[in-house]
């Protein structure tokens, strides 16, 4: 006994230290430099909101995601005698909820073209749209609509006509994607089994195009079993050929930007190989029976169900919604409450992720310098102001190296600077 309690007390004595270790090498948070009132829009939870200069965050309402949520609602009507019948019961032996029978319309990137004119794409279950709200009168125009297309990470070109982006399909590949502003002319521009996102332009090589990508693991079923480190590659769109700028296997280099003065931004985090090991092999095999006992009582529920309309359990309440606690954040899941919980705050806004997140600039000769830690996004506007977020605020990052607090949010997404 005394033996395990020596252990306890030295295994939180080096957890400590490992921690205060951490804090100490961590990338020192630039200068606070007072509020700032710039500019910007942003996503979060789905939603388009938009500050101007000076004013207050509102959020930019689609008359296409308004127009949808009243077609789901006759739908919900129409569908709503078949609740309490052996229509409502699920083949999971669980209840089916006509009220969310499908996803709602929920926007998965914003960006801002040349003339101030908002970008921004709309999807859900079934259909995307790509859409573009005029800055001068705020009217929405419809760009595109198609069945089955997921567009993120648009990116305007800042001369020009043209458009790149992420489209995911169905296998889990992404590819990067070109078209003129009009949605026409759409066409797929890499290729492979690996994930292509986050494109950008390089402004003194109007034929050259950067993006991320990371290559795909799969089993000889064909499932996604694990996603490799992300690379920052360079696409040559007169001869098509791809070369890599920057890659390591430690780390994932994310969301390359090529500022006015020709220097790249990225995000750089240290690469999470998937692991599989002895550990979890235990843990699935203790909880193997529970699992199986677990799957026995959703079969026997359903047959209760179906010919009782009474659960074995009274414990069946409303359908169960998406736990949204666990987020995505550049690719990978995070879990809020623990983040908020632990990571350290920016300017006291409670980060959702570490600091390890850099966000990193790298000039003509390779000379790096970290700008700012905990980055779960950035941008940066015609001026070279750059402008970032920890998942909850928005700080501007000023050209002498100080940030200034300008927001605070909820699970912010893409963010979009203006100016």
């Amino acid at each position: 006994m005394h033996l395990i309690i020596g252990l306890l007390i030295i295994g939180v004595a080096i957890f400590v230290l490992y921690k205060l270790s951490a804090s100490n090498g961590a990338a020192v948070e630039p200068p606070a430099g007072g509020k700032s009132d710039r500019p910007f829009a942003f996503l979060a939870n789905g939603l388009i909101f938009q500050r101007r200069a000076g004013g207050a965050v509102e959020q930019l309402h689609s008359l296409y995601a308004q127009e949808a949520a009243d077609k789901r609602e006759r739908a919900r009507d129409r569908h709503s005698w078949k609740e309490g019948t052996s229509f409502n019961i699920a083949a999971g032996g669980g209840m089916r909820s006509f009220k969310a029978a499908d996803k709602p319309v929920q926007a998965t990137s914003v960006a801002r073209a040349a003339n101030g004119d908002l970008l921004y794409f709309m999807s859900d279950d079934h259909v995307g749209g790509l859409f573009r709200r005029v800055a001068e009168t705020g009217n929405e125009l419809r760009v595109m609509l198609r069945q089955h297309l997921h567009l993120s990470d648009l990116n305007p070109a800042p001369l020009g006509d043209r458009v790149a982006a992420s489209v995911r399909q169905s296998d889990g590949v992404s590819n990067i994607v070109m078209f003129k502003d009009d949605g026409n002319q759409f066409r797929e521009v890499t290729g492979g089994d690996t994930v292509d996102t986050s494109p950008a332009w390089v402004l003194d090589a109007p034929k050259k195009l950067l993006f991320q990508s990371a290559g795909l693991a799969r089993d000889p079923q064909g499932y996604i079993v694990a996603q490799g480190h992300a690379s920052i590659q360079m696409l040559d769109m007169d001869s098509g050929s791809v070369s890599t700028v920057l890659e390591d296997a430690r780390f994932d280099y994310l969301r390359p930007r090529v500022c006015p003065a020709g220097n790249l931004h990225f995000i750089r985090r240290p690469y999470e190989a998937p692991r599989y090991g002895a550990g979890s092999m235990i843990l699935d095999t203790l909880l193997f029976p529970f699992r199986l006992l677990r799957a026995l009582f959703h079969y026997l529920n359903f047959f209760s169900l179906m010919y009782t309309r009474k659960p074995l359990t009274s414990a069946s309440g409303p359908a169960v919604q998406a736990d949204m606690k666990n987020i995505l954040l550049q690719g990978k899941r995070i879990d809020a409450e623990q983040a908020l919980r632990n990571e350290r705050p920016v300017q006291g806004v409670p980060s959702l992720v570490p600091t390890s997140w850099e966000l990193v600039r790298r000039d003509r000769d390779g000379a790096e310098r970290v700008l700012a830690s905990s980055v779960a996004t950035y941008d940066i506007a015609a001026d070279s102001t750059v402008v970032y977020s920890n998942g909850r605020g928005v700080f501007v990052l000023e050209k002498n190296g100080s940030a200034r607090h300008a927001y605070t949010g909820d699970l912010i997404g893409d963010l979009v600077a203006a100016g």
